[in-house]
């Protein structure tokens, strides 16, 4: 795919390593000059998130325990949802240069306040490598079972933390040069399956387990499994679309906000209802092995690679505004990539796929809060309310440690959310737990701006903002 700039494809002969890591700007925000990434390569990476394997388990999953339809209905309200909350995202990272972890600081939650919301993004990016990762294991215990499940675990835990070392610059490179491949060989594995006999005889869209109808607590379960992921998937983009070019800022938040997600919730997610159905199976590192053989191993391994270098990139620099903020410990991003992939080697050694409803449950509470928070302060607190700067402020020296603003807003939103997920608010709640979060977040965030008259934002107006950059 081409770039909008030289500069995009990739780090430039003589540089040393030391100069090419300092184009993270995971402790500040992107210069203006900086921002020269075109939307075509912003918008690659973004595809290699939406292209992990992961999706189709989730269709799949959905679709063998609640029925094609609920699984399908559900992508549908995932891809509305966070099509729209990520299209906002993606507006203010790319207008001021700044990923969610600084957007919160001067977004409501002051520069110590938006570490409790960098620890809760980073334990979500380093969980979903584990995720990911586990997947490949599958697929390559699968082919090859003799060797040890813990010794696979080990390598492709490991295996993703050299592709991360460079940053950005290497993100596209990668996701750049596999994706022909990652076509080339799902059209080749949906042509085997549609060939090979089905598990199931009907058309795939009117399978439904046995007790399970259409609608109802079914349904509800498979949106309370979106919730978890549909949160997480808003906010990422955040993490490159800072990069993106001025002057493509107009199209390209709808282009790197909503494509993506409709490719991975409603795209991907009909695959996987598709592959399960009709293979009998929820695991797609089992089933592309039965389709394709060693083939089904490569697709497998390339898919989980092209996400997980962005799960440990963003989760690096989540862990670097955290220490940075609370204990003013900076040894570089490249620290906290090693830091997450052995977490998340941890992770996939304790099983961490057996609690994956439990897990998607919480995290959907903590991210949609977090990003209603966000919201809510930029279009009705900053921009109709008038209350507060403006503009974001993201360097400590200008802001207070603490915001009540988002601070309480996102600890009551997840208290009432975390109530509510564990089903003492009934079932309805329990599954929506996370949308319920959301507008608890979102409504908390106004009144405490009103409260609070906007004093806990700036220490002093900053005079050094370009106009551009301001919200209102």
């Amino acid at each position: 795919m081409a770039g909008g700039s030289v500069n995009v494809t990739g780090p430039k002969e003589g540089l040393s390593e030391k100069e090419l890591m300092k184009d993270d700007y995971s402790l500040s925000k992107v210069p203006t000059e900086k921002r020269n990434m075109g939307l075509l390569s912003v918008a690659n990476i973004a595809l290699g998130i939406s292209t992990a394997i992961f999706f189709f388990q989730m269709g799949s999953i959905m679709a063998i325990k609640f029925g094609a339809m609920n699984a399908l209905v559900s992508g549908i309200y995932a891809t509305i949802v966070a099509g729209i909350i990520s299209t906002i995202i993606v507006y203010l990272s790319a207008k001021t240069g700044m990923n969610v972890n600084l957007l919160s600081r001067g977004g409501g939650f002051g520069y110590i306040g938006a570490s409790l919301t960098s620890l809760v993004y980073a334990s979500n990016f380093i969980m979903y490598c584990a995720f990911e990762g586990i997947l490949m294991v599958y697929a390559v215990n699968e082919f090859l079972p003799a060797i040890p499940m813990w010794a696979l675990i080990v390598f492709f835990g490991s295996v993703v933390i050299p592709l991360n070392w460079f940053g950005i610059k290497q993100l596209d490179k990668i996701q750049k040069f596999t994706l022909p491949i990652f076509i080339i060989m799902l059209t080749i594995a949906l042509i085997v399956s549609f060939l090979k006999p089905s598990a199931y005889d009907g058309n795939f869209l009117t399978y439904v387990p046995d007790g399970v109808k259409f609608g109802g607590t079914a349904l509800l379960l498979c949106i309370g499994m979106q919730n978890g992921l549909l949160g997480l998937m808003a906010l990422l983009a955040s993490d490159y679309a800072r990069f993106l070019k001025k002057d493509d800022v107009k199209v390209g938040k709808y282009i790197i906000g909503f494509f993506p997600q409709l490719l991975c919730f409603f795209i991907m997610g009909l695959i996987g209802i598709w592959f399960g159905v009709r293979m009998g199976e929820a695991n797609p590192g089992v089933y592309m092995v039965q389709l394709l053989g060693i083939g089904g191993v490569f697709f497998t391994i390339l898919t989980q690679v092209r996400i997980n270098i962005t799960n440990l990139y963003s989760g690096s620099l989540s862990l670097s505004s955290f220490f940075e903020n609370v204990f003013k410990f900076k040894p570089g991003r490249p620290f906290w990539v090693v830091v997450s992939g052995v977490t998340s080697i941890a992770l996939m050694l304790g099983g961490i796929l057996d609690h994956l409803s439990g897990v998607l449950i919480a995290q959907g509470i903590f991210l949609m809060a977090w990003a209603a928070i966000l919201i809510s302060d930029a279009f009705i607190v900053k921009k109709v309310l008038k209350i507060g700067p403006t503009y974001y402020e993201h360097r400590q020296k200008n802001l207070f440690k603490w915001n009540p603003v988002g601070v309480v807003a996102f600890v009551v939103a997840s208290i009432f959310g975390s109530i509510a997920g564990f089903g003492y608010m009934g079932t309805f709640l329990q599954n929506t737990s996370a949308f319920f979060s959301f507008i608890i977040a979102f409504v908390v965030t106004i009144i405490m701006a009103i409260a609070t008259k906007g004093k806990y934002y700036v220490r002093e107006d900053a005079k050094d903002i370009p106009v551009e950059e301001y919200i209102a």
